[in-house]
Parts: structure tokens; C-alpha cells; sequence
């Protein structure tokens, strides 16, 4: 009996900003959007402040670079994968139901 590899659900969006300037508060926005698309509530600041957290994990200290923010359904939440040179984190945020 073979068993099947567990993949991941695909993006729902992918997003690439500037580490730096004025687009990258614009992610947290569209979070708040894909979380009322899945029918949930979610929190812009919460948000925000996660969003924050994965940008000091990938792109300490960066300046001119892009960071590419990655969104995916998860089970009670929204697991959000960000990427910068190279580096990868991500957090999981719990939507209510």
C-alpha cells in the first residue's frame, strides 16, 4: 500500500512589495480582505503585527529588497509564508469562526 505525499494547499495570493516604503502595510489590508473572503473575521492590526514579525525573520536589516508574502487557507486560520533572500518564515493566524 503506497501512500500519497501530503501537498500544500495552493496561494490564494502572492504578493511582492518592498521590504521598505509605503506598499508593504497595503499586505496587511489584503489579508484582512482574504479573511472576509473565507467568510471570517480578521484584524488588520493583528495582522500588521505578524506580518511585521515574518518581515524581522527574512529580511533583518534589508533595504531596496523584495519580500514575497504568500497566502494559504489553513484550518482555522490563515497561514501566511514570507520570503526574502533567500530566507523563509511563516506564521499561522487563527481566524474565528
Amino acid at each position: 500500500m503506497s501512500q500519497r505525499p501530503v501537498t500544500a494547499p495552493a496561494a490564494l495570493v502572492s504578493i511582492s512589495v518592498p521590504v521598505q516604503g509605503e506598499l508593504r502595510p497595503i499586505v496587511a489590508e489584503v489579508a484582512a480582505k482574504l479573511a472576509e473572503f473565507l467568510k471570517r473575521d480578521g484584524d488588520v492590526a493583528g495582522f500588521a503585527t505578524a506580518l511585521d514579525a515574518l518581515t524581522e525573520r527574512v529580511a533583518p536589516g534589508v533595504g531596496q529588497a523584495e519580500i514575497t508574502f504568500e497566502f494559504r487557507e489553513a484550518e482555522n486560520g490563515l497561514l501566511i509564508t514570507a520570503r526574502c533572500g533567500g530566507r523563509t518564515s511563516e506564521v499561522r493566524c487563527p481566524l474565528p469562526a
